[in-house]
């Protein structure tokens, strides 16, 4: 026993606490503690919001529930809302990574486990709401804050018109967002925190998650026209490094940080279809006492498309984000080639779920962007000589969601998704199939992802 709690220590490393208090609550919940915090709340299973039986694609019902707050729902509850959940897998890449992913990490081959979160996800009054995460990082091995949401609703006629507005406070430009053809909740819905990865990334494409902290307020009209608008504020040095963040990831925001966003939709039953517009203005220093500063103007639109005919579900999302750069601040300093830049990303993704329990996902994206040597300097890491932003490929999903639907022996108390995720790339950072002066080609980076996700 001694020695397979040795082995456990060296596979978990300092997640083992973690874990351990993850097992307690398991062993030791009643069924009513073991709820996920939304479904007891109101009493449905997790498939009435989701498109699977267990997140984060939502429904119909999911996107109201959102809307209205988190507030919904009449079961009677005995506990806080809270829920527990865990995410880790085994990693390979098709190459071994030139340094280590991770400290206590191979460079390939590698069995993690990557979060564990712990979630506030709820009605606070009957009008409030929220969705809050804490997380601990199996790979940077602290505690930090995560995804925040809390949301106050109200629902009113006027005249003929129905309308609910309300306001969101968050900390994750688009993580407030109904769709999942926005950046926050977009697809891939999971990835290994071990693999090699793009760097070159639109701002509003989660480069200010947990960074920020900013109000939105918004409105849908008769169901079918949403709008959204507010600001975000950069957060100090003393407050990233209280929330486990860190001072060194701090973008240095210049001032408020605006953001908008509008969206028609519209429900025919079996078939779903929205089409949507958002974007955010963000000016930052790179080095903070810098007089001039980097400007970054984001615009994107969305699609999403959704039918549901039991025991079949197909979902397919679109999103493009266009970046203007004006970097004067890094011109200045040298770390830029040129002053105006740009980025394109985009992003399509189409599933197909069997009764809600077997599901596929091909994804397919392509970021690109003019060259710039200083920008996107060459190195061993990027597999690029040319200073390129350029990645483009695709990911192939395949899960198996068994718990989570109203005739699940577990439900609605359990949750689980299973699956096998494959992500190929054509470019990478610039490289493309040829070797680079550091020996690797786009496709090294390709990486295959055997994966677990749980909840309780």
């Amino acid at each position: 026993m001694r020695d397979y709690w040795k082995s456990l220590q060296r596979l978990c490393g300092n997640t083992g606490p973690a874990l351990i208090a993850v097992g307690i609550a398991v062993l030791s919940s009643t069924p009513a503690r073991a709820l996920p915090s939304f479904a007891r709340q109101t009493g449905m299973p997790c498939s009435q919001c989701h498109t699977v039986a267990y997140g984060p694609q939502l429904t119909a019902y999911g996107r109201q529930f959102k809307l209205n707050g988190y507030v919904w729902g009449d079961a009677k509850q005995v506990i806080p809302p809270v829920a527990l959940m865990m995410q880790g897998g085994f990693t390979h890449t098709s190459k071994d990574q030139i340094d280590q992913p991770a400290p206590h990490f191979a460079v390939n081959d590698n069995l993690s486990v990557d979060q564990v979160s712990a979630f506030y996800g709820g009605r606070i009054t009957s009008q409030i709401g929220a969705f809050a995460q804490v997380t601990y990082s199996g790979e940077d091995r602290h505690y930090h804050w995560d995804n925040l949401d809390v949301r106050y609703a109200r629902s009113a006629t006027i005249g003929n018109t129905g309308l609910v507005f309300g306001i969101s406070v968050n900390n994750n430009p688009t993580v407030q967002d109904l769709w999942n053809s926005t950046p926050a909740w977009g697809f891939p819905f999971i990835a290994s925190a071990l693999a090699p990865t793009p760097s070159a990334a639109p701002v509003l494409a989660g480069s200010l998650a947990q960074l920020v902290l900013g109000a939105t307020a918004y409105a849908m009209v008769d169901d079918h026209f949403y709008i959204e608008a507010g600001a975000y504020r950069g957060l100090s040095d003393r407050w990233l490094s209280r929330t486990g963040i860190g001072a060194d990831a701090n973008p240095n925001l210049d001032g408020l940080s605006p953001y908008w966003r509008a969206a028609w939709q519209m429900d025919f039953t079996e078939h779903y279809f929205s089409v949507g517009v958002f974007g955010m203005n963000t000016k930052s220093r790179p080095d903070p006492s810098a007089p001039e500063t980097d400007r970054f103007n984001d615009a994107g639109f969305d699609a999403t498309y959704q039918y549901t005919n039991n025991p079949h579900a197909v979902t397919a999302n679109f999103t493009v984000i266009h970046e203007k750069q004006s970097l004067d601040a890094s011109f200045a300093d040298g770390s830029s080639a040129s002053n105006a830049d740009h980025l394109n990303a985009v992003n399509l993704n189409v599933s197909y779920a069997y009764q809600q329990t077997w599901a596929a996902t091909l994804g397919l994206f392509n970021t690109s962007g003019n060259t710039d040597m200083g920008l996107y300097a060459p190195g061993p890491v990027s597999g690029s000589l040319n200073g390129s932003p350029d990645s483009r490929g695709y990911v192939a999903l395949l899960e198996y969601i068994p718990f989570g639907k109203l005739n699940s022996f577990a439900a609605p108390w359990l949750n689980l998704r299973v699956g096998l995720q494959y992500t190929a790339y054509q470019r990478f950072n610039g490289g493309g199939a040829n070797y680079d002066g550091f020996g690797r080609s786009a496709s090294d980076n390709d990486t295959l992802f055997g994966f677990f996700w749980f909840a309780i």
